[in-house]
């Protein structure tokens, strides 16, 4: 789906039955080490509305570096349906952080993430350990179904969890930068 991406990310109650399933059906793709870097234009504030809209992100992983931008797109009751996502890989990252800074962006969260990833049908299922906030599951639609609902796909994810033998699943609407800058305002939803 061309610069649309339908995911969700959640918290499970038992990561056995999902880490079984993944090494025997799915295929592993890489492990890495990726450091986000998210940032926010003086003259307009991302963190200043509720739900947030937009992100801006600089990405090392392991090594290799990219810009991406999230404009989220939310249910009448404030949750994140998909977001247009634009991602562009990068050559110097300090180069770019230094123009960033020239332009009066400021730095608002790193994410220090951990990340085993396995590709399995239509999805992209990540295992990640976040330093500060712990262990989370994040699928990723990388169907080819341009037309595909959001809420009917997340909600195959979600079923699809339960069906491997997950537990107790809390969904979180708002991410890993939010989590870090915001932990009184996170509330996880049971699914």
């Amino acid at each position: 789906m061309n610069n649309i991406e339908i995911e969700i990310q959640v918290n499970i109650e038992n990561s056995k039955p999902l880490i079984e399933f993944l090494e025997k059906s799915a295929e592993f793709k890489k492990e890495s080490r990726q450091i986000d870097e998210y940032f926010s234009p003086a003259h307009c504030n991302f963190t200043s509305v509720r739900p947030i809209k937009e992100w801006l992100r600089l990405r090392d992983s392991s090594g290799r570096c990219s810009i991406n931008y999230k404009n989220f797109h939310y249910d009448e009751n404030g949750k994140s349906l998909y977001c247009d996502e634009y991602e562009s890989q990068i050559g110097d990252l300090n180069n770019l952080k230094k123009t960033l800074e020239a332009l009066n962006f400021k730095f608002l969260v790193k994410v220090d993430k951990e990340r085993k990833t396995w590709e399995y049908k239509d999805y992209e299922i990540a295992l990640d350990s976040i330093k500060g906030l712990g262990d989370f599951v994040e699928i990723e639609y990388i169907g080819k179904d341009e037309k595909a609902d959001p809420r009917k796909i997340a909600k195959e994810m979600v079923d699809f969890l339960k069906n491997i033998g997950c537990g107790k699943i809390k969904r979180n609407y708002v991410g890993y930068p939010f989590q870090l800058l915001f932990p009184s305002e996170v509330k996880f939803e049971d699914q």
